[in-house]
């Protein structure tokens, strides 16, 4: 059982939350965790997104929408959470110019992404693209780890991305965002990674509530992914 550090509604009129909790896992860039902070009912616990992780903490950016992250919302520091270990493959080891591009919720794991390129190389670079159907989210935070901030209200984000210009994009959001940017790093002939979001029962792989179809056969989002080349997935 893991402690509640803090549970911070991060926008004023919104539904978004910014939840750290005690202690680390270890969790890498575009791993998540199966959160619960209650019994029996919801039946599931919820998949969320690594948002930042260090040896002490770990932490998750969420936005209430459901039941399950209606009642992680409601979390006070001091209280208790099921946080497990980091689950899924993640980001892969990527270097050079870098693009990272998220809409809406799927801005969480770029954050980490951000962290872990600009540290293993100093001559990385990690330019943030970022979408909002309304008001921007966190923009000091992610500006803090990146090279160069962009971001996009009301619009389409993949308009701003000059795809061309990097050696490598990744991507969550919504599907239609990543479709329409892999269109673009098709065209550009750059590799693109986008993570995945699914409906998920246990998180391992057992259950195959989360599968789909991709060019190398019928894969599981939670233990194949959540992370795979656009090219298999599109």
């Amino acid at each position: 059982m893991s402690r509640v550090i803090s549970n911070k509604r991060i926008s004023p009129g919104g539904n978004f939350f910014l939840l750290k909790t005690s202690p680390g896992n270890g969790a890498r860039m575009g791993q998540f965790c199966m959160l619960r902070s209650w019994g029996t009912y919801p039946l599931l616990s919820r998949p969320i997104s690594v948002f930042d992780a260090d040896g002490d903490s770990v932490s998750f950016l969420y936005r209430a929408v459901g039941e399950g992250t209606d009642l992680l919302s409601k979390l006070r520091e001091g209280g208790d959470i099921s946080v497990g270990r980091p689950l899924g493959s993640g980001f892969p080891n990527i270097g050079g110019r870098v693009a990272m591009v998220g809409g809406g919720a799927g801005i969480a794991p770029l954050y980490l992404a951000a962290k872990t390129l600009k540290s293993s190389d100093e001559r990385n670079t990690a330019d943030m693209y970022l979408g909002f159907s309304d008001e921007p989210l966190l923009l000091d935070e992610y500006g803090s780890v990146c090279d160069a901030l962009a971001f996009d209200v009301g619009g389409f984000v993949t308009d701003i991305v000059p795809c061309g210009n990097y050696d490598c994009v990744i991507s969550c959001g919504p599907e239609a965002m990543m479709r329409a940017l892999h269109e673009k790093c098709k065209t550009a002939r750059v590799p693109l990674y986008v993570s995945l979001e699914k409906h998920m029962a246990c998180g391992f792989g057992v259950c195959l509530g989360c599968s789909l179809d991709t060019t190398r056969g019928r894969k599981k989002v939670c233990a194949d992914g959540p992370v795979f080349k656009s090219d298999e997935v599109f």
